[in-house]
């Protein structure tokens, strides 16, 4: 803090700066469906007398745009026109844009369809919401970072403030799907949960990110293997008119991006980042320190007008490092389950487009070596953990648009599957009075993942959509090793400016690897599946401003539960730091079987407003929802992750090309907890019976951009917590003290600054 005004010193400096400048904005227009180009495509900068057309190749130039943030729509005769808002001219580089149009259902001369800011997907109704680069790199507390924007979107929960542990509609963490350029990664987040798809920060870096979709419920049967979200991120192609690149210093991190062209028909991306948490820490007097890396390359190569190559590569190395300096530190530690973990995903994708259609063929590897260890007060160790888990898959789709109206789409994919262990946590007594025993040693397994989809969508007559399709999936580790589970939506437009729409469908997810390593009984476990029901109505007040609302019920079966604690369904385990806090719940290390119901409904508000001409842009959302659990025990009980109340609120003020401030208020009731006796120990007939006090909190935000001759500047300060409450993470038992303590998932209020120079 002592170093605020030398930095705001610097921004007044750096407030004299050039005259006015001008930049180019450039891109391309594709059918949403086909992906093929479309020539003769009216391109235009609102607000604004320039425009260009697209030429035959689909691609666009418009020249001379002076600096600022604009909104862009393109249209063609036959298409509904698309605008995407939130573009930034700015010297250093040109903007490159994306449209992806949708064919009208009525494609008739000279009607015109109204534009709006809202992209959506046919085959996907409901329950979808997208959000461009811009949209989270400024939103407030976000470290810039994909998870953290997607938590204020409706029927989201977070497990604790401070990590990405995704509770989408009462599912739990484990149940969320990511993609990254039609690659699945397991978990996209630093220091992530086995078995689970958390973790404080997630290691995409987002300068990359074209755009992002995030389904929380209802996808399309193109999608398997979880039960509640998908997240895909799209990438961008790198600059194709010289070298350039990005340095950054963050909140929590420093960086250093490149791009640049690769020969006369390719392009790459490629960054490297570290955390400086370490000098923090350190300074702080903290007992631990996490650290860690991240990188991404990514190059795509144009092979000719009809082929396409893209080869990705991200990967992340995190460490812990332990200061055992006295007995406060070594207690402090013990509580802890520290992890290193080794992860990687890469992949090549190759895309072909045809008359009506396109093919796709996307060979991938993904690794992640997870190596834990928690110890008590004298340094024994009490829990250790050595696993790799690699996958190796290999994914065909395709997509053929028979007529307008309808569209055909189908894929298969097969997955090698090599998972090793080495697991002891001898003679654990649990908080409950459970005794586990568990060593497993050298323990490894091959296994084999395939899935096939087919699916129909179109518009049977002119305001009606329909989609209907069904998926198996195979998994040969397990005895029950096959499922089918068919999905269909429906959509009517009302008016021109209100729809209905409905999904129904069945999901089904694998158990995760680990939990079939402690006992070979597991072994038997069969898929967890779904059931969903979805039913939402949505209103475009105008072409910027649109409300919706969406009811859902969602009924679990076959959920893994233990025989040993039968009060415990896996379930409710799989957000946090794991470890002897949550009695090493999440990694099913007890004999399970697939005992365990469940069921979650809710309806959720969602009101948005795009950034246009109107300089304000924001969320508000509240989702009021359920979620009930029952193991063996027969006793159904809140779920741990339940929230019965959620309230999102955040939004922004454009000030002028060079300023711009945001804030994000969140507030949720408090989550289920069982309470402890003055002995330090916890009765499974009061598991969940209480909850934590409300959680909520107020961060801000404050961006200065400056534009110089051949680069630009970008400066922000974030203030988390502003006004320094004090949220309840967790109740626990302290054993040196021989008390309950809440343990505050804040660290009160958190100022940070942040410095990017594009060139």
């Amino acid at each position: 803090m002592k170093r605020l005004p030398l930095f705001l010193l610097a921004v007044l400096l750096l407030s004299v700066q050039a005259s006015a400048q001008t930049s180019a904005v450039s891109g391309i227009v594709v059918d949403k469906s086909t992906q093929e180009p479309l020539p003769s495509a009216t391109v235009q900068i609102l607000g604004t007398s320039l425009g260009a057309s697209s030429n035959e190749e689909g691609k666009f130039t418009i020249n001379g745009v002076p600096f600022g943030t604009y909104q862009v729509r393109a249209s063609i005769v036959g298409y509904e026109p698309e605008i995407l808002s939130d573009v930034v001219v700015a010297s250093g580089r040109k903007s490159e844009l994306r449209f992806e149009l949708h064919e009208s259902a009525i494609g008739l001369e000279g009607v015109e369809v109204r534009a709006n800011y809202f992209q959506r997907s046919p085959d996907a109704p409901v329950s979808v919401q997208n959000l461009t680069y811009e949209e989270i790199r400024r939103s407030p507390g976000g470290f810039e970072d994909v998870i953290r924007a997607i938590s204020v979107l409706p029927g989201v929960a977070q497990v604790q403030s401070g990590r990405n542990d995704l509770v989408v509609r009462g599912g739990a963490p484990s149940e969320n799907l990511f993609t990254v350029d039609n690659i699945e990664i397991p978990n996209i987040n630093h220091f992530g949960t086995q078995g689970s798809s958390g973790g404080p920060l997630s290691f995409i870096n987002l300068d990359f990110v074209r755009e992002t979709s995030f389904s929380t419920g209802g996808f399309g049967v193109r999608y398997g293997d979880r039960l509640s979200s998908v997240l895909t991120i799209t990438l961008r192609d790198g600059r194709s008119d010289r070298l350039g690149g990005k340095a950054t210093v963050a909140a929590t991190q420093f960086g250093l991006n490149l791009e640049g062209p690769v020969g006369s028909s390719g392009t790459f991306l490629f960054s490297a980042r570290r955390s400086y948490l370490d000098f923090i820490f350190k300074a702080a007097g903290f007992s631990f320190v996490p650290e860690y890396w991240d990188f991404l390359g990514r190059a795509n190569f144009t092979l000719d007008p009809h082929n396409e190559l893209t080869v990705l590569a991200v990967g992340a190395i995190d460490d812990v490092s332990w200061f055992d300096r006295n007995a406060d530190d070594r207690f402090k530690n013990s509580r802890v389950l520290g992890t290193a973990q080794r992860q990687y995903a890469s992949g090549f994708s190759w895309r072909n487009l045809f008359s009506h259609g396109f093919a796709s063929l996307t060979l991938s590897r993904s690794y992640v070596s997870y190596n834990g260890t928690q110890r008590d007060s004298l340094l024994n160790p009490i829990f250790m953990n050595r696993s790799n888990e690699g996958e190796t898959g290999l994914r065909a789709d395709v997509v053929y648009k028979v007529s307008p109206a309808v569209e055909l789409a189908a894929g298969a994919s097969v997955k090698s599957i090599r998972f090793t262990t080495n697991l002891a946590l001898p003679g654990y007594v649990s908080t409950f009075g459970d005794t586990l025993d568990i060593r497993v040693n050298d323990y490894a397994s091959r296994g084999t993942k395939a899935a096939s989809y087919v699916q129909a969508s179109g518009h049977p007559f002119d305001r009606l959509t329909l989609t209907l399709g069904g998926r198996f999936d195979y998994f040969d580790l397990i005895d029950h090793k096959a499922t089918f589970a068919p999905r269909g939506s429906l959509g009517y437009e009302i008016t021109p400016l209100t729809s209905a729409s409905v999904s129904i469908g069945r999901y089904y997810q694998s158990p995760s690897y680990v939990w079939l390593v402690s006992n070979p009984a597991n072994r038997q476990l069969k898929p967890i599946s779904v059931n969903q029901y979805i039913l939402g109505v949505e209103h475009l007040v105008q072409a910027d401003l649109k409300v919706r609302v969406e009811g859902f019920l969602k009924q679990y079966d076959e959920y893994p539960a233990s025989v040993d604690r039968p009060y415990l369904v896996l379930a409710n385990t799989g957000g946090g730091f794991e470890g002897s806090d949550d009695n090493f719940a999440s990694f099913g290390l007890d004999r399970l079987v697939s005992g365990g119901k469940g069921r979650s409904f809710g309806v959720e508000f969602l009101v948005q407003k795009k950034l246009s001409d109107s300089p304000v842009y924001g969320l508000a959302s509240v989702t009021l929802a359920r979620s009930r659990f029952t193991a063996l025990d027969g006793v159904e009980r809140p779920g741990t992750f339940e929230q019965d109340v959620i309230i999102n609120l955040s939004g922004g003020y454009m000030f002028d090309e060079h300023w711009s401030g945001s804030m994000k208020f969140r507030f949720a009731t408090g989550r289920p907890y069982t309470p402890f006796t003055a002995q330090g120990t916890q009765n499974s007939a009061e598991y969940n019976s209480r909850n934590v006090d409300p959680i909520h909190g107020l961060d801000v935000r404050v961006e200065r951009r400056w534009n110089f001759t051949d680069w630009n500047l970008i400066a922000y300060i974030d203030i988390q917590n502003i006004y320094n409450y004090k949220n309840t993470g967790s109740v626990r038992w302290n054993a040196r003290e021989q008390k309950v303590e809440i343990n505050n998932s804040s660290i009160g209020i958190l100022p940070s600054i942040g410095v990017s120079a594009e060139f």
